[in-house]
């Protein structure tokens, strides 16, 4: 059995709510650039350069990618060996949402309630937390901080078998067309189908988070990553919305197996700045 504070994840969610906010993951700058050279457009070209700009002075000042610096979605697998002290797990991760966020000062849009008073929590918190269980004795929390430009492009279709893999693109076409350049492309997409409605949208959730290089390790949805990518950057939305090739840098796919009477899909999409950190406890 394995012993972590609390105040350690308190401190380690903190640093990379900072970091994540303010240092674009090295995979996407690769992207941008390699985007960059591919882009036959002219204006696509220059918003790309533009936010690969962006985000170099972003890094060296440490000053935020973007001014939404989104909800703090956070991804934990706890290692089954571990035994949390003087503190809980859920409690650690809020403090170092709150922390992060007031200590880097960055910009606070969560509401203490989402329909009637929508009053400001003026910290950040409460993180939105998903937990799995795994075996081993270590903590590891992926932090992405998701704006809301892009979050409310999301979209749950619940499907059946019948409408097969045409219906899943026709999914995940008709929400990139309706997103258009709201949700400030490139994009980095995440699909999730197949469990129920809730574990559809948060495999698009762990999809949207994975690294841009990532691939699915089952040779048919890897495949479908790419025919996916192939079909979203021939819609011509481009960097921005204002036209060009590249409208997704990635489209990442997660599934989880369902009813024989069901196929859910779910959409979720990053924006251009598909922010990320990870630590290891």
């Amino acid at each position: 059995m394995k012993t972590i504070e609390a105040s350690s994840i308190t401190q380690a969610v903190a640093e990379m709510a900072i970091k994540a906010c303010c240092n674009l993951p090295a995979d996407m700058m690769a992207g941008f650039k390699e985007a960059r050279k591919n882009e036959p457009s002219p204006v696509g070209r220059d918003i790309l350069s533009q936010l690969i700009r962006n985000a170099e002075i972003a890094e060296s000042e440490s000053m935020p990618i973007c001014q939404d610096t989104g909800m703090a979605v956070v991804f934990v697998e706890l290692g089954q060996d571990v035994h949390i002290v003087d503190g809980n797990l859920e409690d650690a991760i809020h403090k170092g949402v709150r922390k992060g966020y007031v200590d880097g000062y960055l910009r606070k849009s969560m509401v203490a309630e989402p329909l009637f008073e929508r009053t400001n929590t003026q910290n950040n918190s409460p993180a939105i937390i998903h937990v799995r269980i795994v075996p081993g004795d270590a903590v590891r929390i992926r932090l992405a901080p998701k704006g809301a430009g892009s979050e409310n492009k999301s979209v749950l279709k619940m499907l059946v078998p019948a409408d097969g893999i045409d219906g899943v693109r026709k999914v995940v076409l008709d929400c990139v067309q309706a997103a258009g350049p709201n949700s400030c492309p490139p994009m980095v997409i995440g699909v999730g189908i197949g469990g129920t409605m809730e574990m559809a949208a948060l495999c698009a959730k762990r999809a949207a988070a994975r690294d841009l290089n990532s691939v699915n390790p089952d040779p048919r949805y890897a495949t479908f990553e790419k025919e996916l990518l192939e079909m979203v950057n021939k819609t011509g939305v481009g960097p921005q919305g204002l036209g060009g090739l590249c409208t997704a840098l990635k489209v990442n796919v997660e599934w989880y197996p369902t009813h024989i009477a069901s196929l859910p899909v779910a959409v979720n999409i990053n924006c251009h700045a598909a922010r990320h950190a990870e630590a290891v406890l």
